[in-house]
């Protein structure tokens, strides 16, 4: 995180009426957090004279100092709150940010009959998420179960022949291994083929169908064809009821390009192994001076890029959040990290971003 702006209680008319999120210190004692959209104005009702009876917060002659930092997008406050409420209240950091987890869906690797479930915590096995709600997560797995023959029962299973199996079994949509129909490295194959199907966003199930539909209209085996189309046709529903966001968590890469804070300059937030990285300014007045092409920019930028971090669960579900919202600003590419960076849209979607934004008042 950058270092914070400072001003004193008594110097308001300095203090830049902009977004922000601030921290007011007094003598001893934690100090008070907060964002807000005016932090000029939100500092006067917080530090003027005001009737003792008011209930409405007011901490003049208690505050020895301002700390403040200026943010530019509505990505940026969310991380920089979050960010400064685990350092300065780790005990009870959850109850502030007042951040609802994501919903993922969970293949349990770890277990020899694997299922998929929908849960909101991270642990073992195999996760593909986020998901804005749970609801949405129950409803992606309802339809890729259809796909394939795995379990949906959640016991933990002890087979045997006398079991008395369940409605899917009996209407082959599960390979019923609680009645030993087939053996665990016969499950496991199946189990593997959901894996691979979340793991390639479909594509390990989509390809295939699409090479055999093609082969079946050459040899015009004209229903064959048919058939494979609409297999093809519901592989491509099933993985577009997921939505945008949702990968496994280790492919879980994008960049969100907003405007900053700062004048002419562009904020790139990369998100790489479903973790925030440190944000990268591109000044664009000193990108245009030295005679640089965008596109060179940002390669040497990405190129010295070092991720940092594993899955966090907070930063997870900021994305969610500010993905879904209505007040969404800026773009989000998804990326392959590291093996494809899509430059060309990175430049584009930057042009239009830094054409879009007003430029705020400029920052000493």
């Amino acid at each position: 995180m950058r270092d914070p702006r400072t001003a004193s209680p008594s110097d308001l008319d300095s203090v830049p009426d902009r977004p922000a999120v601030f921290l007011l210190w007094a003598s001893e004692g934690a100090p008070y957090l907060a964002r807000t959209a005016l932090l000029r104005r939100r500092l006067r009702r917080l530090l003027s004279e005001r009737d003792r009876a008011s209930r409405v917060l007011n901490l003049r002659g208690v505050v020895e100092r301002i700390e403040y930092w200026l943010t530019g997008s509505q990505l940026e406050p969310s991380l920089t709150h979050l960010e400064l409420a685990q350092k300065y209240f780790p005990e009870d950091w959850q109850s502030i940010v007042r951040l609802r987890p994501p919903a993922f869906l969970r293949l349990t690797l770890d277990n020899q009959f694997p299922r998929t479930m929908v849960t909101a915590r991270l642990g073992r096995g195999l996760f593909y998420g986020p998901f804005p709600t749970r609801v949405a997560a129950d409803h992606f797995n309802t339809e890729l179960l259809d796909l394939f023959q795995i379990r949906r029962c959640e016991e933990n299973l002890q087979p045997s022949p006398a079991h008395p199996g369940c409605i899917y079994g009996e209407m082959n949509r599960c390979l019923r291994p609680c009645q030993t129909v087939v053996s665990v490295e016969e499950y496991g194959y199946e189990a593997a083929r959901v894996e691979q199907f979340l793991r390639t966003g479909g594509a390990s199930l989509k390809e295939p169908s699409e090479q055999a539909r093609d082969r079946a209209s050459a040899e015009m085996q004209f229903e064959e064809a048919e058939r494979l189309h609409q297999r093809t046709a519901r592989i491509a529903e099933v993985q577009a009821a997921a939505g945008e966001l949702p990968r496994t968590l280790d492919r879980l890469a994008g960049v969100a390009v907003l405007p900053s804070a700062v004048p002419d300059a562009i904020d790139l937030w990369f998100l790489i192994g479903a973790c925030w990285q440190p944000p990268r300014r591109l000044m664009l007045t000193e990108i245009a001076g030295a005679g640089q092409s965008m596109d060179r920019r940002l390669r040497d930028l990405i190129a010295a890029l070092e991720p940092q971090g594993s899955p966090n669960l907070e930063h997870l579900a900021i994305l969610t959040r500010w993905h879904t919202s209505s007040w969404r600003d800026g773009e989000w590419i998804d990326i392959e990290w590291p093996a494809k960076i899509p430059y060309r849209k990175l430049v584009n979607a930057i042009s239009r971003v830094a054409q879009a934004t007003v430029k705020p008042e400029s920052v000493s």
